[in-house]
C-alpha cells in the first residue's frame, strides 16, 4: 500500500492527530461536525457564481487551489470519520451504487423508465444521496 490509496492516507492523518495528541477530539459527532463545515467552506467559493462561473473555477489558479484546498479537508475529515467508527469508505460507497441503481433505473429510449414504458412518478428523480 502507499501513502497515497485510502488506508495510507487514514495512517498518515491519525500519526498527525496523534502527534498532536488530538485524538480526544476525533469523536464521531465532532468530526462530522467539521465535515460540515468544511463542506460549507468548498459551497462557498461557488455561493454567488452563476452556473457558467462555477464550470470555470478551476481556470483561475488560485480559485482552483481554494477548491482543491476544501476537497482536501472535506475527504481528511470523511476519511477520519470513517476510521473512527470503522466505516470502510469504498465500500459503503459501492453499495450505496448498487442500491441506487436497483432505486433509479436507467432511463430507456424517449426517457421512459422501467418495463412500464411511463415517464414515471417525477418525485422518483431525487438526488443519489437519498
Amino acid at each position: 500500500m502507499t501513502d497515497n490509496d485510502v488506508a495510507g492516507l487514514q495512517r498518515r492523518l491519525a500519526e498527525f492527530a496523534a502527534a498532536r495528541d488530538w485524538q480526544p477530539y476525533h469523536t464521531p459527532k465532532k468530526l462530522a461536525a467539521a465535515l460540515s463545515v468544511e463542506a460549507a467552506e468548498l459551497l462557498e467559493i461557488f455561493q454567488w457564481s452563476t452556473p457558467e462561473q462555477a464550470e470555470r473555477v478551476m481556470e483561475d489558479p488560485e480559485s482552483a487551489h481554494r477548491v482543491a484546498d476544501e476537497v482536501a479537508d472535506v475527504l481528511a475529515y470523511l476519511l477520519q470519520f470513517c476510521e473512527v467508527l470503522g466505516v470502510d469508505p469504498l465500500a459503503a460507497l459501492a453499495a450505496k451504487i448498487d442500491r441506487n441503481e436497483l432505486r433509479f433505473p436507467a432511463r430507456r429510449r424517449g426517457g421512459a423508465r422501467g418495463e412500464g414504458g411511463g415517464e414515471g412518478d417525477p418525485s422518483e428523480d431525487r438526488h443519489s444521496s437519498e
